[in-house]
């Protein structure tokens, strides 16, 4: 099993609710085992559109899915649950992410790991820090606590 870590957003209808559904729905696939959440944090959109603020939170998972699977499937539930296309950093009602994959660095076209913004992102840091504060970044080699102190 690889222990992976996925960023959660929301900014439209019931933010609250949408996290939890998507939660749940990510625990209930074949080959997932969600094993902790942070708390939810509301936040300030960054980029795109004036838009609704976010409400966010981080998960950490145990799959023997691959990447580019694991993406594939969170897409799935995204549209499942209502994300419509949209301007790129627009409202949406629901967002998943994955920021790390275990220790593997990933740079294909449509998926890169780390995160390409993560350590960029207060909303991405502050609740996977509440979850896993020593976890390292592969690339950056710094644990995310030290990355949010930098970016604070």
């Amino acid at each position: 099993m690889t222990k992976v870590y996925a960023g959660l957003g929301s900014n439209l209808g019931n933010r609250e609710a949408n996290l939890v559904r998507a939660i749940t729905r990510i625990d209930a696939c074949n080959d997932i085992c969600v094993k902790g959440k942070s708390g939810f944090l509301e936040t300030k959109p960054v980029g795109g559109p004036p838009q609704p603020d976010y409400l966010n939170c981080a998960i950490v998972l145990d799959t023997e899915i691959e990447p580019q699977a694991l993406l594939k499937e969170f897409k799935k539930i995204e549209v499942e649950l209502g994300r419509k296309p949209g301007v790129r950093w627009g409202p949406r009602i629901i967002d998943l992410d994955i920021l790390l994959y275990g220790d593997r660095v990933i740079n294909d076209h449509n998926l890169k790991i780390p995160h390409e913004s993560m350590h960029k992102r207060i909303f991405v840091l502050e609740p996977l820090c509440k979850i896993s504060p020593d976890i390292r970044h592969p690339v950056l080699r710094k644990n995310v606590s030290e990355l949010l102190e930098e970016l604070k």
